[in-house]
């Protein structure tokens, strides 16, 4: 059997041709992107890629000392990262109490808009505030210490994840809602018996996320010394001692891999 022929006038389906107008977005958006990217390339100093080449031999010194961890203390390594993750854990659970109900006050298919606004305005200003900082003012407000770095996790993540629960809850299928609504439910049943549980598993899964992401930015809140493995670590940079950094190193990766495969089990039971 011969295949039809899918040459003009042959009746064969074409992919449909867009005009320049219809085109037109596309190319004005990636057109800009270029733009950017050659415009931006001299202040990121794009340029200075080729000393990756010819400063190897800088390189391979440091990957010497950095691959021969010392783990002469790695009873210490383990009891900061475990403080490490305690920080994190402290500061999503604060996050969550956050999140859940700034994050329906944020939804658009639940909130009236005189309340939707000036919580979505907040929420911006807390994402848009860098951990470091928002850690700065506590540390200046309570002193030196984990607790620093707790709020500036919880008050950062809640209001991402504020964002993220007002979406899911956007995204949910009223039908259950309005049948809630018919049978005479108040406009708390509604929510916690109409909207929660259709969203429950994707803020589970969103909040495990961020548990693992907050594993890793309590490890930097160290540098302004909000305890835990971060602080040792930058000490330890510090004092170039990169055989122990290296192995400090170690116990991050072997930690957060651990925190991963935790939050995949229990996500995957969300399913």
């Amino acid at each position: 059997m011969s295949l039809p022929d899918s040459g003009p006038g042959s009746g064969a389906l074409l992919p449909p041709r867009r005009s320049l107008a219809e085109r037109a977005p596309d190319i004005l958006v990636w057109g800009g992107v270029l733009a950017l990217l050659l415009v931006s390339f001299g202040p990121v100093d794009m340029a200075h890629v080729v000393k990756l080449v010819t400063g190897s031999e800088n390189m391979r010194e440091f990957g010497r000392e950095f691959l021969s961890p010392d783990f002469t203390d790695w009873r210490l390594y383990v009891s900061q990262m475990w403080l490490t993750v305690q920080i994190a854990l402290w500061g999503t659970v604060l996050a969550i109490l956050i999140a859940v109900p700034f994050g329906l006050g944020c939804a658009r298919n639940v909130s009236p808009p005189w309340l939707q606004q000036p919580l979505r305005l907040l929420m911006n200003l807390l994402r848009s505030i860098p951990d470091l900082l928002i850690g700065l003012v506590f540390i200046v407000a309570v002193g030196l210490g984990p607790f620093s770095g707790v709020m500036a996790l919880a008050l950062n993540t809640g209001g991402v994840l504020a964002k993220l629960f007002s979406e899911a809850v956007e995204a949910i299928d009223r039908g259950p809602v309005d049948g809630i609504r018919a049978t005479g439910a108040s406009k708390l049943q509604e929510l916690v018996w109409g909207v929660v549980p259709q969203v429950a598993p994707h803020w589970t899964s969103f909040a495990l996320y961020r548990f693992e992401s907050n594993a890793r930015s309590a490890t930097v809140l160290g540098l302004i010394g909000a305890g835990g493995i971060g602080q040792l670590l930058f000490e330890t940079l510090n004092a170039f001692q990169f055989h122990k950094l290296s192995a400090m190193v170690v116990v991050i990766i072997l930690a957060v891999s651990l925190i991963d495969l935790l939050s995949q089990a229990m996500r995957s039971r969300l399913i």
